[in-house]
C-alpha cells in the first residue's frame, strides 16, 4: 500500500499511519474468537509532514472533538470478516474525514435582491393582507 492522497495538496505517508488488529466483538461464532479482524487506525495529525500549518490548525480545530488526550485520531472498523477489507474501509473512512476537516467554505460575497424581486416580495405581501382583511372580524 502506498501515500494515501487525502487531496491534491495534501498526501499523507503510510508511514504515519500506524494500524492494529484485534479481535472484534459481539456473535460470530467460531470465526470471530479466532481471527483478528477488527482495524484501528492512529494518527497524530499534529506531527504529520503532509500538512502545512494553516492545514495542521484547520484539522487540529475541526478534529478537536475527535481526537484522544494524546492528540491522536483514532478510527477502528470491524464492519467485515477480512481484515484486508476493513483496513481498506477505515483508510477509506480517514480519507474522508481528514477531507471534509480540509475543506475551506467559500467565503460569501454580499449581494442584494434585484428590483423585480423585491417588488415581487412586496406584491405578495399586499395579496395576503389584503386576503386577511376580507376576511373581516366577526362579532364572537
Amino acid at each position: 500500500m502506498s501515500d494515501i492522497e487525502v487531496t491534491r495538496s495534501c498526501t499523507v505517508p503510510l508511514a504515519e499511519l500506524v494500524f492494529s488488529t484485534s479481535r472484534s466483538g459481539g456473535p460470530g461464532g467460531q470465526h470471530v474468537n479466532t481471527t483478528e479482524s477488527r482495524v484501528t487506525l492512529r494518527w497524530r495529525p499534529a506531527e504529520s509532514v503532509a500538512l502545512t500549518d494553516a492545514q495542521r490548525e484547520r484539522v487540529l480545530g475541526r478534529l478537536a472533538s475527535r481526537l484522544t488526550s494524546d492528540g491522536d485520531l483514532l478510527l477502528h472498523c470491524d464492519t467485515h470478516r477480512s481484515q484486508q477489507r476493513n483496513r481498506e474501509d477505515v483508510v477509506a473512512r480517514f480519507v474522508e474525514i481528514v477531507r471534509a476537516a480540509l475543506h475551506v467554505e467559500r467565503a460569501r460575497r454580499a449581494t442584494k435582491p434585484s428590483r423585480g424581486a423585491i417588488e415581487r416580495r412586496l406584491e405578495a405581501k399586499r395579496r395576503n393582507s389584503d386576503k386577511k382583511r376580507q376576511r373581516g372580524g366577526g362579532e364572537y
